[in-house]
């Protein structure tokens, strides 16, 4: 890998963690609407999938789902205007966390709804298909969407059809509560991909090398027109279910050792100077120069209005 990629998917991981640290003292302060979920150690996975995609590729998303938005080149200030209720927001302080959208990024929107996003990106996908072009829909979800019905009917169309879509599951050990060992029959979710003929990958979430690696060549067999797969990428939510969660059903060892041991952001920076890629210094600036712009990002969002009344019927119904 070049030093560009590196630095760029560093950059991308490094703005989602900083993101996440800015919405908690925020979520703190009293100030967000609603409630949010942190992606924070799960980073690698949206910069080395992303990486690949282009500004009319399209993805759908989670309640999880800041990392997405970011690595699909999302502007902090409107994400935190999303949160903090502001007109000025994605979707006009309306949506929140959970339902952030940026079409013109080929970003579909976050759901609340488990599973909800894997049959909008498989309909996405057939519209790349009806059009002939080389578009890719990429859906992320959890381990816990990928035990929904709305997985499998639409992998199974997929494959059926040979649609270009890349079924991403981030398996961060939990669905909400409940263990992954006691949710699954088998101990790797991706061996599900073989029922419905498709390639079926299992990587590291953790290491951005081995996510990017297998993305792209999924994303491209893709774009040649030879069909779905499904990605899955082991990880582990550095957070509780939500902010606030008060994470009963995890030992404080389990917690803190996974928070300490594996780290993508260390990892990260680890493998770039050990590679010779860049130094410490190279990678502090880069840390640097995303805190002063989440820092403008706050700022920005929370200088904008509150977001206004419903007008009806403009603000329900699409205009021809």
């Amino acid at each position: 890998m070049d030093k560009a990629t590196a630095l760029d998917l560093y950059r991308v991981m490094r703005r989602i963690r900083v993101f996440e640290e800015r919405a908690t003292v925020l979520f703190g302060e009293g100030k967000l609407w609603g409630t949010i979920h942190s992606y924070a150690g799960e980073e690698g996975i949206a910069a080395g999938v992303c990486a690949h995609l282009r500004d009319d590729d399209w993805i759908t998303s989670t309640h999880r789902g800041h990392g997405h938005c970011i690595a699909k080149h999302a502007d902090l200030g409107r994400m935190y205007a999303e949160l903090l209720g502001r007109e000025t927001g994605y979707c006009r302080g309306r949506g929140g966390s959970m339902h952030i959208a940026d079409t013109s990024k080929g970003n579909l929107g976050a759901n609340g709804i488990v599973g909800g996003g894997i049959p909008i990106a498989t309909g996405a996908a057939l519209t790349a298909q009806q059009l002939g072009t080389d578009q890719v829909a990429v859906s992320f979800f959890g381990d816990g969407a990928a035990n929904q019905g709305a997985f499998h009917e639409s992998a199974n169309l997929a494959s059926i059809w040979k649609l270009p879509v890349i079924y991403v599951c981030e398996n961060n050990q939990y669905a909400e509560s409940l263990p992954v060992k006691n949710a699954f029959a088998i101990d790797d979710i991706s061996k599900r991909a073989e029922g419905y003929g498709m390639p079926g990958v299992r990587v590291n979430g953790r290491d951005v090398r081995a996510v990017y690696d297998a993305a792209g060549e999924l994303i491209a067999r893709a774009r040649r027109g030879e069909g779905p797969a499904f990605l899955v990428a082991d990880t582990y939510r550095h957070e509780g279910h939500y902010y606030g969660d008060p994470r009963k059903y995890q030992s404080k060892d389990e917690i803190e050792g996974w928070k300490t041991r594996f780290d993508p952001l260390v990892d990260t920076r680890a493998w770039i100077t050990g590679a010779r890629l860049a130094t410490q210094a190279e990678l502090d600036a880069i840390d640097a120069e995303v805190i002063e712009e989440a820092t403008r990002a706050v700022a920005w969002a929370e200088a904008g209005p509150p977001a206004s009344p419903i007008s009806l019927p403009g603000d329900v119904y699409a205009s021809y």
